[in-house]
């Protein structure tokens, strides 16, 4: 499979919430970054997609300018638009994704986004007056964290 068909192939399960296709699109050796979760091992980033597939509400995904770079690196955009369980707020969440291949499959995949507006539509005036701050930053990725762990143990 070509990095392009892979990256497809993982969107368009997004797309549908069937995690375990997205799973199956990751190397065994993976690692994931974001400004929520933070550095994910192999396993952590599965179980992410898992969790964030079994509780997305009023969902909704577009992805689009696949760029891949050379025969390793590919970026492209994606937008997930859902409530955010915690808060019932809604998110527009627009992304740029960087992921590296290795044998057809994502070894490296890091999803860069602006916290700030993310902070901003999750948490209302909170985000607006703390969202751009470390604190706030530290906090949410250690409640994901912490939310993430609580679901692997299950």
């Amino acid at each position: 499979m070509t990095n392009e068909e892979t990256i497809k192939r993982f969107y368009g399960a997004f797309q549908k919430l069937d995690y375990a296709t997205m799973q199956s699109c990751y190397h065994p050796e993976a690692v994931f970054n974001d400004a929520v979760f933070g550095l994910l091992d192999a396993a952590e980033t599965k179980a992410m997609w898992e969790m964030l597939c079994l509780r997305a509400k009023d969902f909704s995904l577009i992805y689009n300018n696949i760029k891949l770079l050379d025969e390793e690196y590919t970026t492209c955009d994606w937008v997930a638009t859902y409530l955010f369980s915690k808060t019932r707020r809604r998110i527009v969440n627009k992304i740029t994704a960087h992921m590296k291949f290795r044998d057809g499959l994502i070894i490296e995949h890091t999803d860069a986004f602006d916290i700030y507006r993310w902070s901003r539509q999750a948490f209302g005036i909170t985000g607006l007056l703390l969202g751009w701050t470390s604190f706030m930053h530290k906090k949410i990725q250690k409640q994901a964290k912490e939310g993430l762990t609580k679901f692997m143990e299950q």
